[in-house]
């Protein structure tokens, strides 16, 4: 019965370590956050968020915008007068290592974040 029960808790908190740091590398995106985002529009495939100002990984500057609703993986951003969708995990995300940059940037193509470091590959 002991055993069982140290079983359990062990399993216990192996579960709530995973859920803890589980997408430490992905920032938060809500709704009415100022973000930076890739202007190409929805055909684009790079998909670049961020939380800073900076390049996109398909090379163009990052335009500002206000995220407007965020559902599951999804955001809403309205650059201007359109609304452009984001997937909120990214494939690839800033790589300073928590350095205190708070730059938050994600994207779906390699290339370097708002703060300037490269992306590395989300796993």
């Amino acid at each position: 019965m002991k055993k069982c029960l140290i079983g359990l808790f062990v399993a216990c908190m192996v579960l709530v370590a995973v859920v803890a740091f589980a997408d430490k590398a992905q920032p938060l995106f809500k709704k009415g956050d100022v973000v930076y985002v890739c202007g190409c529009g929805d055909g684009c495939p790079c998909k670049t968020m961020s939380h800073r100002e900076g390049t996109c990984a398909c090379g163009k500057a990052l335009e500002k915008g206000v995220v407007s609703s965020v559902a599951g993986d999804t955001a809403v951003v309205r650059v201007g007068d359109r609304d452009l969708n984001f997937v909120t995990k990214g494939k690839y995300a800033c790589a300073c290592g928590g350095k205190g940059c708070g730059c938050g940037t994600i994207s779906q193509k390699p290339g370097k974040c708002g703060c300037g470091s490269e992306m590395k590959k989300v796993e």
